[in-house]
């Protein structure tokens, strides 16, 4: 057997430091077969390892055999899940794998999908099934490309099981997941211990949790062991720059068009990054009230839904901090969650439409961005096309006739549908213009307009028939090559 260098990562014992109380050692399953359907290379590159030093049998050895020397952790926590309650949850299919610095410093956290049981299974049998394993890594690499602060898949690998689910026709195949992340640790880590009444527990966890991924809070009011007003400055800073990274996230979502579906507190990071994808959606066309959960019944996580819901979820958040913080404080960092949402997201959507965003947010040009904002929701709203599709269309046309010289230059760009209402469409277009002439006067940008309007916007957004298309290629014909074709094209310029 030859070295392999998965099984050799540099890990370190992070979340084992705080403690037997916020998780359990856990044994993999032992699958029927390994087989590895997707490596990310990008990721090994991001760890400081050489994607041709380690061969797909290692990834199958290091993440479907789990042939590791690290303790495998099931980590505990409770949420709110659809506003109720739950205080059985915990990892039940999954464990942390193992926590290792990347090339920039940073602690990322390898986590595993469809693992096994836990003692957090609640009768479930702890798989996932090989469809939801490749939607996981079309979402992940999706939103990477469009911006979003999100989750990255390293490894997908089939297991040879048959599984029965309720909402796919079973059998169907299964598989096991490797995702990094920056942390597993969620905002359902605090609620289980004020259920448990665990200040001091809290308190270990949120120091932990300041030093290895806020530094420079814990840089700017160091707290000693007993200072409690140093650590409560600490923390209400915590808090404050954690409502600015959720409501950035919920940002990144809307411009994305993304539905996260399942927007619990147990899916809420301590650090503001987006991971797990159960049943996402991307939006087929403009619909605020559009749904990714068919048993989302009353459309609480609704698309439109999606920036309350992270500020509802941020102030559930406040009931465990409330054992260490004034809440009146609290509430007056959540009150700044409006306005960094608001600046984020016209960033965001500016830049899918080839635009400096920095630039045109300025004072002087606030109101032209601003104008351009709403008047693109307006055309959204009112022209009968895909969402990604508009931002799509302006780039393919834009690579085809160049950037318009005036406004009169540029028509309807999306190919196959009925024109947009006529003054909708002036208004938009003039908007868009008027705010490409304040980059353009500046110096000649128009090569970084294009490369704006490629990095940002996806040839083939992954709508739930796309998915489909891909989906039953593998399923029917074991066709991997349209996966990988659609993977190619959302690398391209990453």
């Amino acid at each position: 057997m030859g070295f392999n260098g998965l099984l050799s990562l540099p890990f370190e014992a992070s979340i084992e430091s705080l403690g037997e109380a916020f998780w359990d050692p856990v044994q993999a399953a032992d699958f029927p077969q390994t087989r590895l359907r997707f490596r990310n290379d990008a990721l090994l590159q991001q760890l400081g390892v050489a994607p041709e030093t380690i061969s797909d049998h290692d990834f199958e050895q290091a993440f479907g055999g789990f042939q590791c020397r690290q303790p495998l952790l099931a980590l505990r926590y409770h949420g709110y899940q659809f506003g109720t309650y739950n205080p059985q949850l915990g990892d039940g299919r999954g464990f942390l794998y193992g926590q290792l610095r990347d090339i920039h410093g940073d602690l990322q956290d390898l986590g595993t999908k469809g693992s096994g049981t836990t003692p957090w299974s609640r009768g479930g049998d702890g798989r996932l099934t090989l469809k939801g394993g490749v939607r996981e890594v079309i979402a992940s690499e999706a939103l990477h490309r469009l911006g979003v602060t999100t989750s990255r898949t390293l490894s997908l690998i089939e297991t040879g099981e048959e599984l029965w689910r309720g909402d796919e026709p079973s059998p169907t195949r299964s598989a096991v997941m490797v995702r990094m992340a920056r942390t597993h640790l969620r905002f359902g880590t605090c609620e289980r211990l004020l259920y448990l009444r665990d200040r001091k527990g809290l308190e270990r966890l949120l120091r932990h949790v300041v030093a290895v991924y806020y530094p420079m809070l814990s840089a700017t009011w160091p707290a000693a062991a007993g200072d409690q007003a140093a650590l409560e400055r600490q923390l209400l800073a915590f808090y404050g720059e954690l409502v600015q990274r959720v409501a950035r996230l919920a940002a990144e979502w809307m411009a994305a068009g993304f539905v996260h579906g399942v927007l619990n507190t147990d899916n809420m990071s301590l650090v503001g990054e987006s991971f797990d994808y159960g049943p996402f959606a991307f939006l087929e066309a403009w619909d605020p009230g559009f749904t990714a959960a068919y048993f989302d019944q009353t459309g609480l996580y609704a698309y439109g839904r999606q920036p309350a819901i992270c500020h509802h979820n941020l102030r559930l958040l406040q009931d465990p901090l409330a054992m260490l913080l004034p809440r009146e404080r609290m509430e007056q960092a959540l009150d700044g969650f409006k306005q960094v949402y608001q600046t984020h997201y016209r960033h965001c959507l500016l830049r899918r439409l080839g635009l400096d965003s920095d630039l045109l947010c300025q004072t002087a040009h606030a109101d032209q961005s601003l104008d351009l904002v709403a008047a693109t929701l307006d055309l959204l709203a009112s022209w009968p096309v895909g969402y990604g599709d508009l931002f799509t269309g302006l780039q393919a046309w834009v690579h085809r006739h160049g950037l318009p010289q005036e406004p009169d230059g540029l028509g309807p760009f999306v190919p196959g549908v009925e024109a947009p209402p006529r003054q909708v469409w002036l208004a938009w277009r003039d908007a868009w213009w008027h705010a490409l002439q304040v980059e353009l006067k500046l110096k000649d940008r128009s090569r970084s307009v294009l490369e704006r309007l490629d990095r940002f916007n996806l040839a083939r957004t992954p709508s739930r028939s796309l998915i489909e298309t891909l989906w039953e290629e593998i399923d029917q014909r074991d066709d991997w090559e349209p996966l990988f074709a659609w993977l190619a094209e959302v690398r391209l310029a990453t």
